[in-house]
């Protein structure tokens, strides 16, 4: 194909490659994700579902719960439907609209996710630290405008991201190695000095992220601080078990997160391959993943699932 080594200006089409060199394996590897994909649906519809017809779950945690499992819904839904497209029908081109549309979706919604699990993890904080004033301060009105503050952080930034990335013209090639558009990989396409670009990606990525996980560690020290001053053994377990599914999703998209954007931006004796499973995992794990941690520690919630089982 001609259009692998040429330099492109102004492309209107980008080719997604999928998992190079494992093109003959697509229809194999897309069953997985697939899977996935039916499970996060699913799961997270149940969730949203259970939540907004149960009133007795209508509390701030459930709500932060409720906007988690819609956002990782809509995560999802940003990603899977195109790769599965590329690995099942070969349909592997994406117009430069549709690309920057996806590219925006994808960053802006794994920002909403940080920002949820910081909502949660301070959720969390006034019920264990300043437990009879938790529903003075979190009120839905505060809740309100947290969902509000998350929406515009997100898109004020991802949208930056974007009108800086559209200002160049001239690409090495318009062929895309993984199978959705993502910031760094369309990035690295760029003919010219890309150092601004690459620079406010590591700034954003640290200020959303990296803020977000020390708030979230600050919160969590000073709940251990207080649960450990509690007089009984019995008191410690009760008010940690409240916190351990948050801390499980906590660790899980973190870790994942990291892990992927420095191994993608600096590890380059790290083969290709794991790039994009890591960067698949990270944004495909969680969603799936939530709704099951949630569901099995909440005994609202899995009390509510099996009374619609049965």
């Amino acid at each position: 194909m001609s259009f692998l080594n040429s330099t492109v200006r102004n492309p209107s089409i980008f080719i997604l490659i999928g998992i190079p060199g494992l093109e003959n394996l697509h229809h194999l590897i897309a069953i997985p994700f697939c899977v996935l994909y039916i499970i996060a649906l699913l799961a997270n519809t149940a969730i949203v579902t259970i939540i907004s017809i149960t009133s007795s779950l209508h509390q701030p945690m459930f709500i932060f719960l409720a906007i988690l499992a819609l956002n990782d819904v809509l995560l999802c839904t940003s990603v899977v439907p195109k790769m599965l497209e590329i690995f099942w029908f070969n349909f592997r081109e994406i117009t430069l609209e549709s690309c920057l549309t996806q590219m925006f979706f994808i960053h802006s919604f794994t920002t909403i996710e940080s920002g949820i699990l910081l909502a949660m993890a301070f959720d969390r904080y006034v019920a264990i630290c300043n437990p009879l004033r938790y529903t003075s301060i979190l009120t839905g009105k505060l809740i309100a405008k947290i969902g509000i503050a998350l929406i515009v952080r997100a898109t004020v930034l991802i949208a930056s991201l974007l009108f800086l990335l559209k200002r160049f013209s001239l690409y090495k090639t318009n062929v895309v190695s993984q199978s959705y558009c993502e910031h760094i990989a369309i990035l690295k396409l760029v003919q010219g000095d890309t150092r601004i670009n690459s620079a406010y990606g590591l700034v954003l990525a640290f200020s959303i992220l990296g803020l977000d996980v020390i708030l979230i560690s600050v919160s969590y020290i000073m709940i251990f601080r207080t649960v450990f001053s509690l007089p009984s053994r019995e008191a410690h377990l009760k008010a940690l078990n409240t916190c351990t599914s948050h801390i499980c999703v906590f660790l899980m998209f973190y870790g994942l997160g990291f892990f992927s954007f420095l191994s993608h931006r600096y590890g380059k004796n790290i083969h290709s391959y794991v790039h994009l499973f890591l960067s698949y995992l990270y944004l495909l794990l969680p969603p799936t993943l939530n709704p099951v941690v949630y569901g099995v520690k909440s005994k609202q919630i899995r009390a509510r699932v099996l009374m619609l089982l049965c």
